[in-house]
This record gives C-alpha cells, structure tokens and sequence, in this order.
C-alpha cells in the first residue's frame, strides 16, 4: 500500500475498522504525518463526543427530512475481485469511499443516538408518570382513611388470624367506607396473598388483597361496608380468586351493620 494510499484511512483507524496488519502500517504512518496524525485525533474526538450526546427531542420534521435523504444514498457494489491487482484496486477504492462517506456514518451515528436517547426519556417519563400516579393515589386514601377513622359512627372490631398477626376493622356507615388495619401477619410465598372479603347474605364478595410484603400496616376495603354483616381474611393464589378457597383466618362482625 502507497503512502497516498494510506492517507485515506484516517476514518478507518479511527473507528477501528482496520485490520490488525494495516493498524500497524497506519500506526508508523502516523509518526511521520503530522496532518494525517490531526485528523485522526480530531475524528476520535468527534466520535468521543457523540458517545456522551445528551438526549435531546427531535425537530417536527426531523423524520421526514431523514426519509426524503434515504434515495440519495447509494448502496456499496459488492467486491469481487478477478485477480490479486484487482483486489488491491478494490479495496483501496473501499477505503477512499469509506472516507467520502464518513460524514454520512457520523450522521446516521447521531440519528441512532438520538433515537435511543428520546425512547430513553419517553421511558423515564413513563416512570415519573407512574410515580405520581402511585403517590396520589397513596395520598388519597390516607386522606380517606383519616376521615374514616374520625368519623363520628365510625366503629372498631379487633380480632387475631388463624397462624399469627392481629387486625381492626374500622367501618363507617355514614361515609359508606370500612378499612383493614393489620399487624405483624406471616409472611407468604410469592404465589400467595391474603384476600378480604365482605360477608353480604351468606356470600363472600371481594374486597382486597393484601401482599406479605409489609407485615404491617392498613388499606381501604373496596364497596360500602351498608349491608355487610361481616369482614373475612383468607389465603388465596397470587391475583385473588372470585370466591374463597381456603378456609377463613379471620371472621370479624361489623357492628351496627
């Protein structure tokens, strides 16, 4: 390879798309060739640089103008070289091509940057949004629960669980409310879960789940407690189930219902 050759390869060396034998002749050339030695720091630079891109939302017409440019850029030719010369011709030819189309690469670099830095921002705002959704929500109902526990017909049954752990049921008819205050319940297998249930004419009717991830703590029982005469704690399959299958470890009357 010329030494005209080997000023086409600064890209190339840069990016490291040489291989080992022509890295090294590149490498002696560089000690020799101030210019060639620039532009090579300059490229790496450059390519140092859109590693450390910040996110940024793309322009309204960012997409389209990408798609209206995608025609005007030629496909490589296969190489096949007929002979030894021919080879050697080919691929200084590949060399030079890949320096005219290196501002190409870095810009099709910066789109990709770009593309996985605004899925990047798109997925933490999801996460913000879900936060603050799970933070009011959780303000909610300690506002609820507040109201509820200060009601003036609020009323209070306590009981033990079959197995460990203590609740009161706290239930108000006036605001149509009730809440589950537990303490110290076992802690269950991921595939399990404690269900609530409302006892309403002999029928158990969903009201909550509890996970075994606090041994402690309170949840607002979903419905009205108005019509129940009762509140029950079984074990049911991670999810709930639409009816008990497991025996009661709690049965707790609710007066004045």
């Amino acid at each position: 390879m010329t030494t005209a050759d080997l000023h086409t390869l600064t890209g190339a060396y840069a990016l490291h798309a040489l291989s080992d034998r022509e890295a090294k002749d590149f490498a002696r050339h560089l000690d020799i060739c101030d210019a060639c030695a620039q532009e090579v720091r300059e490229l790496q630079e450059t390519a140092a640089r859109l590693a450390l891109a910040a996110a940024e939302a793309p322009p309204a017409d960012f997409r389209a103008r990408v798609m209206a440019a995608i025609p005007e850029v030629r496909q490589l030719p296969p190489l096949v070289p007929d002979s030894p010369e021919a080879g050697a011709a080919q691929r200084v030819g590949r060399w030079r091509l890949w320096n005219r189309r290196l501002p190409q690469l870095v810009l099709a670099a910066c789109l990709a940057v770009a593309v996985v830095a605004v899925g990047v921002a798109v997925d933490a705002e999801h996460q913000v949004s879900q936060q603050r959704s799970r933070t009011a929500q959780a303000e909610q109902q300690a506002a609820t629960l507040s109201q509820l526990l200060v009601a003036p017909d609020a009323t209070y049954h306590t009981g033990k669980l079959v197995g460990g752990g203590s609740s009161t049921v706290v239930a108000s008819q006036q605001l149509g409310q009730a809440a589950f205050v537990y303490h110290d319940l076992p802690t269950l297998p991921n595939s399990k879960v404690y269900e609530i249930w409302y006892s309403r004419g002999g029928v158990m009717v969903p009201a909550g789940l509890l996970g075994s991830a606090q041994a402690s703590g309170a949840t607002l029982l979903h419905g009205s407690p108005s019509g129940a005469a009762g509140v029950g704690v079984t074990v049911e399959p991670a999810g709930g189930s639409p009816r008990p299958t497991t025996s009661p470890i709690l049965l707790t009357a609710l007066p004045g219902a």
